[in-house]
This record gives structure tokens, C-alpha cells and sequence, in this order.
């Protein structure tokens, strides 16, 4: 194996054993292998489209739920990626046999071996170091680690119904680009930009996706405590599967708490309709391990950030979409399916209700639409001088000790500053009682990851509002977290 797509790779270098995030070097193999095969069955369907046939909706969502499944912490079962590489090999031949040119395709979009361990072995011949240039390698993977943030966002407004056909054709003319060894490296270079580019068409894909279906988000106090209730924590991004999940609950008496990235979710005027949406427990995905176990009850994890289970909870660890991990139980349900959530709901009747780890409440809430509804207060302020700057420090947080960086900036920021945040990064400080400047909490939170979309469309507004040339004359710098693909 060898993996470095994400910010703990081992000794800044690469995962070439097992993954600093518990992966096999099988699964990872395994991994390389359904990649691969997702750029044979990309060149197939760009193929396709130039010759003017249309590419189905459930192929361009075979291939981003598939590239999905390979983020890191979404899943570390072997045998989901066996499964899922027979789909896309299945696929390939269906697609095949409608394409009347197949001069020169590549290896990767004619391999038709499904036998596991002829899969295996091509893996180990096909993973990120099969491209000996560095510099080629480099721009592959950067547009590939992109192309999986991507495809994330899409997978999630896929399952609210929304799609873009842009997006979607994209996501595999660039797959398939990296299979070609006559790009020079400025137009690799460009590909990496363009995915850029098509990233923020899928943010916003998503946020349409989100509002439309759940309303604005608008500024909400959170509950950080407990009640005296069976219940589920559900972790991860998917907002469809929370909606089934409280729908079912409901009914049973079984109460839901959100973890990590999934907070978000309590600033949606869809949810508070949910009298067992009981608020936050916990924080960042990689304290789970001990938040999971005095949780108490069974977890659902809809997508990453997964780390290995302590065996003290792993038989009450659900996963569900793109997530897997071996030994847990998989709940299914493709796009546009119903989930039965009825098993987890039952194993949690059988559970103590979560012990209390901390009291309080949170405020978040502060998406575009929010902040825009606000926007004469904020301009009020800045014109006053009572906000001098806006530091967006927006993105991922992970287990290193240096990322106390983070709270030790928010701390010791000057009063008249205003933190922007979206994603798990926001845990760094969102506990830390910094206070307001007029009624204006010092964090604002837009969101999940995906909601630094929020952040751009509010930048725009405020260089609208002032009327200014430039977006980088705002008085907003920025200090960015990364830890996976989703905020490449």
C-alpha cells in the first residue's frame, strides 16, 4: 500500500503498512483498485458523451458514492469494496457493449476480471505510485483528492434528489484525464484548477439541496447536556438520514443526538419540528472513542469520520451509505429508498440513557442567508470600528497536539474580531466563551464543511455592500485547517 491523501500520513510522507487511520494495506489496496476502475468506467462515459449519448443518473451516482467510499475514516471494509468494484466492473462491461469505438481505450476501462484475488493483484500495480514523474503524480492525486470532496457534496444532494449533470460529466472527464499520459503538466495544472472550480458549483449544489429541502439554517442555541432518555448519536454528514432516523425515533420514545459534523443539523428549521432531536453530544470525530463509549447507546455513523472501535461499543456501532467498517452492521438504502432504522431504534430501548459529559449550550446557525439577513448590523459595526477583522478559520480538526494552535489564535485574538467557521475545525473554539460585539457572537458558525460555501457567498455580499474592486480589500484574513479530501 502506499496512501497519503490525508494531513496524518505517516511521517508527513505516506501510509506504506497500515494507515495512521487504521486501514489494512488491503483495504487500501482495494481501495486503489476501485479508483482505478472508476477511471476506466469515467473514460467509457466521456467517450460516450462525445459522441452524444446520454450517461444515466445511476451511473454518475455508482461513481460518486464509489469515490466517496474511499475518503478517508468513511469505510475500512474489504469486503464493501469487493462488492462495490463488481458494480463498477459490471457497469463497464453494460457501457462497453453500447460503445461502437473502443480503439485505444486503456487497461482500466477493458479490465474485466472480478475473481478477488486477480483483483488484488492488479491493486498492488495500480495504486498512486504507478505514476513514476513526481510532479505528474503530485497533480493527479491533488485533482483526484478534489474530485472525491466532490464527490461527497454530490452524493449528498443526490440523496435530496438534486443533481448536475455539469458536475456529474465533469467529475468523470477528470477522472479519466488522469489516466493520460500525454498531458503536459501545465494542463494538469489547469485540471487541478478547474476541479477548483467545479467544487464550488458543488458546494453550492448542495447548500441549494440543503435549504430547499430543510429551510435556512438561522441562529439557533444548541443543548450540550443530556436527558434522561434511551437514544442514538448520529455521526458523519448525511441530513436525509438523520431526517428517517428522527422520523422513526420519534415514534419509538428514542431520542437523537447529533456528534461532530453532524451539529449543523440543529440550525435547520426542518428539525426543530423533532421533539427527540435532544441536541450535541460531544465533539470533533477523533475524541470518539472515549464520547462514543459513555454515550451509552448505539451510534450511526452516515458517513466518515470513523476511527477503529473500541470493542467496548463496536457491537453498538451502525454504519449506513458510503461508511462501513468490518464487523459493524451495515444498514442499506440506495438514493430515493426509505432506510429501515427500526434495528438501531430497537438496540436502543436495550441501552442507558448517554452519560453526561458536559452542560451548557452552543449557538451556530450563521449560513448565508443568515448573516446576509444581518448584513446592516455587520456593516454598522464595521463602519464603527467595533469589527476591525473577519479571520475565517474554517475546515477540519484532527488529533495532533499542534492543533491547540488553534483554540491559542481564537484566544488570543483581539475583542473587535469576528472567527467565521464551518466544519469540524469550529470545536478548536466554539466552547470558548468569547463573547459579542453588539449583540454579534465573535464565532460565527455556517455549518458543516461543505458550508464554507456560506463563507464565499458572504464574503461577495460584503464586497457588494462596499462596494469594493477587489474581494481581497476586506478586512478578512484566513487560517485554514485541513485534514481530508472534502476540504481540498
Amino acid at each position: 500500500m502506499f496512501c497519503f491523501q490525508c494531513q496524518e500520513a505517516a511521517k508527513n510522507i505516506g501510509c506504506d503498512k497500515v494507515g495512521v487511520c487504521g486501514k489494512s494495506a488491503d483495504t487500501a489496496n482495494l481501495q486503489d483498485m476501485t479508483i482505478w476502475l472508476l477511471k476506466g468506467l469515467s473514460e467509457i462515459t466521456t467517450r460516450l458523451r462525445s459522441n452524444g449519448v446520454e450517461v444515466s443518473s445511476e451511473v454518475n451516482h455508482l461513481v460518486t458514492e464509489s469515490l466517496f467510499m474511499t475518503i478517508t475514516n468513511a469505510n475500512f471494509d474489504s469486503d464493501m469494496f469487493i462488492e462495490r468494484i463488481e458494480k463498477i466492473i459490471d457497469k463497464k462491461e453494460e457501457l462497453l457493449a453500447s460503445l461502437e469505438d473502443k480503439s485505444n481505450l486503456s487497461e482500466a476501462a477493458l479490465w474485466a476480471d472480478k475473481d478477488p484475488e486477480a483483483l488484488r493483484d492488479k491493486a498492488v500495480e495500480v495504486g498512486v505510485l504507478s505514476t513514476e514523474n513526481e510532479d505528474v503524480r503530485s497533480l493527479r492525486e491533488l485533482t483526484i483528492y478534489g474530485l472525491k470532496g466532490l464527490s461527497a457534496y454530490s452524493k449528498h444532494a443526490n440523496v435530496l434528489l438534486n443533481d448536475d449533470e455539469e458536475v456529474d460529466e465533469f467529475i468523470q472527464y477528470a477522472l479519466a484525464a488522469t489516466l493520460d499520459d500525454s498531458l503536459s503538466v501545465d494542463e494538469l495544472v489547469k485540471l487541478v484548477l478547474d476541479t477548483g472550480s467545479h467544487g464550488v458549483s458543488g458546494m453550492a449544489l448542495l447548500d441549494k439541496a440543503n435549504t430547499s429541502t430543510y429551510g435556512s439554517p438561522e441562529i439557533s442555541t444548541v443543548n450540550i447536556g443530556v436527558r434522561n432518555n434511551p437514544a442514538i448519536l448520529i455521526s458523519g454528514h448525511d441530513l436525509r438520514d438523520m431526517e428517517m432516523l428522527l422520523e422513526q425515533a420519534e415514534k419509538e420514545g428514542v431520542d437523537v443526538y447529533t456528534h461532530s459534523e453532524m451539529l449543523p443539523a440543529n440550525y435547520y428549521p426542518a428539525f426543530k419540528k423533532f421533539s427527540n432531536l435532544a441536541g450535541n453530544y460531544g465533539n470533533a470525530w477523533w475524541k470518539q472513542r472515549d464520547e462514543f463509549e459513555s454515550f451509552n447507546g448505539p451510534i450511526l455513523m452516515t458517513t466518515n469520520c470513523i476511527v477503529p472501535p473500541k470493542d467496548t461499543y463496536k457491537d453498538k456501532l451502525y454504519t449506513t451509505g458510503a461508511a462501513g467498517y468490518p464487523g459493524c452492521k451495515h444498514i442499506p438504502g440506495a438514493i430515493g429508498e426509505y432506510k429501515d432504522f427500526s434495528e438501531i431504534i430497537a438496540h436502543a430501548k436495550q441501552c442507558d440513557s448517554p452519560t453526561e459529559i458536559e452542560t451548557g449550550e452552543i449557538v451556530g446557525g450563521f449560513a448565508h442567508e443568515q448573516v446576509i439577513s444581518l448584513a446592516e448590523t455587520v456593516v454598522d459595526a464595521i463602519n464603527t470600528g467595533a469589527i476591525k477583522k473577519f479571520v475565517v478559520m474554517a475546515g477540519c480538526d484532527g488529533r495532533h497536539k499542534s492543533r491547540d494552535y488553534y483554540t491559542e489564535f481564537a484566544e488570543k485574538l483581539p475583542g473587535d474580531t469576528v472567527i467565521l467557521t464551518a466544519g469540524c475545525a469550529k470545536y478548536r473554539y466554539n466552547k470558548l466563551n468569547l463573547g459579542d460585539i453588539g449583540g454579534i457572537p465573535r464565532v460565527l458558525d455556517a455549518g458543516q464543511c461543505n458550508d464554507s460555501y456560506s463563507l464565499a457567498v458572504i464574503a461577495m455580499k460584503l464586497q457588494e455592500v462596499f462596494g469594493l474592486e477587489d474581494i481581497n480589500d476586506l478586512p478578512i484574513i484566513y487560517n485554514i485547517a485541513w485534514y481530508e479530501q472534502k476540504a481540498v
